[in-house]
């Protein structure tokens, strides 16, 4: 994809949309300070360029990046990673503990996410993934502070979507760099009122408990804003907290009451789709019902693969 689309957000943060698999789906965040950048989220291998375009556009060198910080390794979070680190050679690649190992030696990252897409999907969406040398790679352990110029971001532990999940939480931008904990948004669902929030149970670490706490820990920094990866900031933090808190519950609580045996994931997969349209009819949503398929349906097939998992585990 050559073309550029970016929102920006004023305090140095610019929203960069990497293209995957539709327009507005996935962001990397450009943030700006001085002479320094980090990047929040890399997306894809192949959505690296978007981000080399927007710098061009602001001017800033490869060697002005300090930090690149995905939020998790899932890969439209963390598959390009290791094309930038070998792009911006003054980096530091910060991540969360649990994930440090998979971006040294990503060749189990790359075999689970073949499990869940397919290898013909896998190279379409993701390209290569890269090692990053150890020696690069700090492990983030709950409250590490990031320097950026005297601009401090702050990684926070936010399991519940995955364990080897953090937040970034960023005072001069007001508010949390989320990934997936805060959930999905779709700008195009939101029509004239608050964004449209949906939990996002993927393959293989849903933790509805841990989920909730996260909530709290986030909401106790009484943020402004929330950058979502999928896909853009928004605001009325608070509404959209409770909107996610009972889609998290929703989602457990169904797949509690899945049935055994082979069709299970269908069964979820129709219910969580029957659950979202009948959210967007009480909002007013004009969309059709192929049109609002067509932009959730991977994600509430992801969400069922999930859901699956987590009763396998054996953990519902």
């Amino acid at each position: 994809m050559s073309r550029l689309y970016y929102e920006e957000y004023g305090n140095g943060v610019y929203c960069v949309d990497v293209y995957y698999q539709r327009p507005r789906l996935a962001a990397s965040y450009l943030i700006h300070e001085g002479d320094q950048a980090a990047i929040v989220e890399t997306g894809t291998a192949n959505g690296v360029n978007q981000v080399l375009m927007m710098m061009e556009r602001l001017d800033i060198a490869p060697e002005q990046v300090r930090y690149v910080m995905p939020t998790h390794v899932h890969l439209d979070h963390a598959g390009g990673a290791g094309r930038m680190m070998g792009l911006f050679p003054n980096a530091k690649l910060v991540i969360h503990p649990f994930g440090a190992r998979h971006m040294i030696d990503p060749a189990k990252l790359r075999a689970g996410t073949i499990a869940v897409y397919g290898e013909e999907r896998f190279k379409r969406y993701y390209g290569e993934i890269e090692p990053i040398p150890e020696e690069r790679v700090i492990a983030a352990e709950n409250g590490f502070k990031v320097d950026l110029n005297g601009r401090e971001l702050i990684c926070i532990d936010t399991p519940g979507h995955a364990r080897h999940h953090y937040c970034v939480y960023d005072a001069a931008a007001k508010g949390f760099f989320t990934g997936d904990t805060f959930g999905l948004g779709y700008p195009e669902l939101a029509g004239d009122r608050d964004a449209f929030i949906m939990a996002t149970t993927t393959p293989v670490q849903f933790d509805p408990d841990a989920w909730h706490a996260t909530i709290d820990r986030l909401l106790s920094h009484d943020p402004k804003f929330i950058y979502l990866t999928h896909f853009g900031r928004v605001d009325n933090v608070r509404v959209l907290a409770e909107q996610l808190r009972e889609d998290i519950d929703f989602h457990a609580d169904l797949a509690r009451r899945a049935p055994e045996g082979e069709g299970r994931k269908a069964w979820l997969r129709e219910r969580i789709q029957e659950r979202i349209l009948e959210r967007l009819r009480k909002r007013g949503c004009e969309l059709g019902r192929e049109e609002i398929l067509r932009l959730i349906g991977p994600d509430t097939d992801l969400n069922a693969q999930g859901l699956d998992v987590w009763l396998q585990r054996g953990v519902g």
